[in-house]
Parts: structure tokens; sequence; C-alpha cells
């Protein structure tokens, strides 16, 4: 239960999140449409982000959290706090570096990561301008991550997860502050990006500070906890970096592809992450410092019913949100993003990647829930393995499938290179013995299955005999449906007991 009280505090205000960022996404359409300024700006956009993922969210999170829960639970707060400085300063002496070499040679940047967008071109100059903006935001953002780690330590879920909303905000303010201004919209947002990384930062070093847990400022040196962080890091660089290659191979190959290419993947994508970021960054974030301490305490039995329990509960949130997304996709994007610059074929072209990219949800979220496992005892190399050969089969069907399916094959190749990466996660933990299938989930997971399939068919004839109403209106209706017939389903079969979600949102109030 403490595992779905912090995935529910995490998932509630990572919907905040969301929603607001949906809106935001909603304005970004409406402002630059799918042509090549949004193409630019999806660019500038990703780079920074591809950073940001490989070392603080994706390695150093990953090495940082188990040290830091151990530190704490075994050492005390005052040297747990000394090991997030340490850790704080090696982050900078890496990423400062960095920022200040890729902002020197963004032209040559731009020339590797997106070579299909020739020099002189209108998208290839606004992105390397938008790019040289927008890269400072990595070492504000990697700080707050480090901050983000700490507090979810110690149980502090809400402020991490309340931070992202700050980033969706600050944008919305950049492209209201456009006009007034006389800022071009692309220029606004990437002006934003800087200003939320900073608002993100001071957020969450303030509710540090408030936990006594801030870190200081020390000189980079390697103490023994720091080498320890620096061994884990090394390989999880290498398997996140894996991870991100495979982003940074979409935008590579969608540079190739016709203007708005990269535009419809991003709009397709951002639709994708909100369950994923709902759901399976939630459960995810809560599991991983909740599996380190059972394990530092030797308490396997716990950890293996916590591992279940994360698995059941992704898959019953995220299975109807991916049949949801296949079904009723054009309503979605329609209601959602046509209007402004964004126009019906821009609504087709969305739908499609759309679909695709929903075929392999349910196995991006496993890979948020399985990977703790690992992480969680300190193991970031079988990752690494696994992430390369997803990545090498991921890059192989992007080359076959995108020149008859353009776009929309980049998406499918993410979906079937997910599903493997998921499937090998899950067999080299149940052959290590770490992840044994319980009798609930094996019973609750066909049932689950059997309740999407029954809302994926209502919805299709459902979407078709509503064409007549509005399209406001028939989505409406759809989502309403959808919901209510899954959650009927799912309780006539036993594929969830309501009455344990509903004690804990009673308790929760």
């Amino acid at each position: 239960m403490a595992l779905l009280r912090a995935a529910a505090t995490i998932g509630s205000l990572t919907m905040v999140s969301r929603v607001v960022g949906l809106a935001r996404d909603m304005l970004v359409a409406a402002f630059l449409g799918a042509g090549p300024m949004a193409d630019a700006f999806v660019v500038a956009f990703k780079l920074p982000n591809f950073l940001r993922r490989l070392f603080a969210e994706g390695a150093f999170s990953a090495g940082f959290v188990p040290l830091f829960a151990a530190t704490l639970e075994s050492e005390g707060k005052a040297e747990a706090r000394r090991f997030a400085a340490e850790a704080q300063a090696m982050l900078a002496a890496v990423l400062i570096p960095i920022v200040v070499l890729a902002i020197v040679f963004m032209p040559a940047v731009l020339t590797v990561v997106a070579p299909g967008y020739e020099p002189g071109s209108l998208t290839y100059e606004t992105a390397v301008e938008l790019s040289r903006i927008t890269f400072p935001y990595i070492i504000f953002i990697s700080a707050a991550a480090l901050l983000g780690g700490v507090l979810n330590s110690v149980g502090n879920f809400a402020a991490p997860a309340l931070a992202p909303v700050m980033l969706n905000v600050c944008l919305i303010a950049a492209l209201f502050l456009a006009l007034p201004l006389d800022v071009p919209p692309a220029y606004a947002l990437a002006w934003g990006i800087i200003a939320a990384g900073i608002t993100q930062f001071g957020w969450l070093y303030l509710s540090a500070r408030r936990a006594r847990l801030a870190p200081y400022p020390v000189r980079p040196r390697l103490s023994l906890k720091a080498r320890r962080l620096y061994m884990l890091i090394l390989p999880g660089v290498f398997g996140a970096s894996v991870a991100q290659i495979n982003l940074l191979a979409d935008v590579f190959f969608a540079s190739f592809l016709p203007a708005g290419g990269q535009s419809y993947l991003y709009y397709a994508n951002q639709l994708n992450q909100l369950p994923l970021g709902v759901i399976g960054v939630a459960v995810g974030t809560a599991l991983l410092p909740l599996l380190a301490r059972q394990i530092a305490a030797g308490q396997d039995e716990a950890a293996q019913h916590n591992l279940n329990r994360a698995i059941e509960l992704s898959l019953f949130l995220t299975l109807p949100a991916a049949v949801a997304l296949v079904a009723i996709g054009h309503p979605i994007v329609a209601v959602l993003f046509e209007r402004g610059a964004f126009d019906a074929s821009d609504t087709a072209a969305t739908v499609a990647t759309l679909q695709a990219y929903a075929l392999g949800l349910p196995a991006f979220v496993l890979i948020k829930v399985l990977a703790p496992g690992f992480f969680a005892r300190q193991d970031t190399r079988t990752p690494v393995i696994i992430a390369t050969a997803c990545l090498l089969s991921n890059i192989a069907l992007v080359y076959v499938l995108i020149g008859p399916l353009l776009h929309v094959g980049i998406a499918l190749a993410s979906a079937i290179s997910n599903s493997l990466n998921a499937v090998l996660l899950a067999v080299v933990l149940a052959r290590r013995g770490h992840l044994v299938i319980d009798a609930r989930l094996r019973r609750r997971l066909p049932r689950i299955l059997l309740a999407g399939a029954i809302m994926g068919l209502g919805l299709w004839g459902l979407d078709a005999a509503l064409a007549a109403l509005p399209p406001i209106a028939s989505l409406i209706v759809l989502v309403a449906a959808g919901f209510t017939g899954f959650v009927a389903v799912v309780h006539v079969t036993g594929g969830a007991d309501l009455r344990e979600v509903l004690g804990l949102m009673r308790r929760r109030a």
C-alpha cells in the first residue's frame, strides 16, 4: 500500500503537469502548426532533453538514488547530505564544459544530428539559433533532478512531481508574451525553457532545504562514495545513451522527411507520453527507493510483492489508455490540436503516428517498472546490454519502415523495439529469481486484457455511430463510455478490486 500511495501522489501531480503540458502543446500547434519553424523548435527542445535524460534522469539517478537511500538508512542525514553535495559537484563538472562546447559548435552538432536539414535552410538556421538558447537548460534541470532524487528518498514525492508544471507554465506564458513583445513564437518558447529550468531548480532547492538535505557547494573530488557512484554511472551512461540514441535516431531519420515530419512525431509522442508520465514514471519513481531500502534490509519477499503490484497497477492503467489512443485517436487529435496553423491534413498524419506509438505504450511503461529491479540492486550493466540490442533493432526497423510509412514507420519501430526491451528485462529478472509472478498477477492479468479488448471494440463501434455529433461532444461521450465500460468489465471479471482502490482514496482524503 506504501507503493500505491506513493504512486498515487506522483501520478496525480504528474497528471496536473501533463494536463498543463497538453494545453501548452495545443498552443504550440496553434502558433507554429507543423511547418519548418515547428520542426526547428522540436529539434531545439529535444537536444537538451537528450542530455537531461542521459545524465540527470537516466544513468545518474539510477546510480545516485540507491546509494543516497542506503547512506541515509545506514549513516544518517548529515552524511547523506554530504554525499549529495559531492554528487552535485561531479554533475556540474561534467555538464558545464559539455554545454559550453555544444553552444560554440552547434552548427556542427546539428549537421550530425539532423543531416537532412541543409545549411542555409530556414529549418537548419532556426534550429541552430534556438538550440543555442535552450542548451543551458540542461545544467539547471540536472541539478533539479538530483534534488528530486534526494526528496524521493525521504518520501517527498509531491515537490518533484510538481516541478514539471513549472516548465509548462513558463512555455505557455512565453507564447502569450510573444505577441506584445514582438518576438517570434519559436524564440519565445526557447527563452521560456531557460526560465523554466531556473524556476524548477529554485523550487526543488527550497523543498530540499526545508528537509535539511539541500546540497551545499563543494569542489569536485573522488571520495569513496563518489567513486562508487562514478562506477555505477559509467555503464549506466552507456545504457542511457543507448536509449537516448534511439531518440536521436528518430531526429536523424525524421530530418529527411518532408516538412512537418518532426512535428507529427512530436505531437503524437506528447499524447503518448501522457499515460507514460502519469503511470510509468510515477510507479517507477516510487518503486526504486522502496526496492532499494527493502533489498538493503534483506526484505526480498516484500520487494517481490511490490514489483508484482507495480506490474499489475501499471498494466491496469496503461492497457485501456493504449487501446483508447488506437481506437479513437482521430477525435482526440482533432479536438486538441486542429486549429490555427494546424489543419486537417496535419491531424490525419498525427493520428497515424499516435496509433503506432500507442501499440508500444504498455511495454514502454513496463520498462519503467522493471528497470528498478536492476537499479535497486546496483546493477546498471544488464540494462545496458538489453538496451544495446534494442537500439540496433530500432535503427534497423526505422531503416526498413521509413520508406513505405514515412513518420509512421519511425513510431512503429519505436513501439516494436520497446516491446522487445520489456520482454528481455522481464526474462532476465525472472531467470535470476528477482521476478516471480505471483498468483494474484497471474489471475488478474488475463482479465485486464479481456476488459481492454472489449473496451476497444466498443469504442470503435461507438466512434462510427457518433460521426454526426460535433467533435468535442463525440469525444466526451467516447471517453465517458470507454472509462465506464472498462471499469465495469474489469470489476465483473475480477481483473481488479475496486474496493481496494476506493479504500486507498478514502484514506488519502
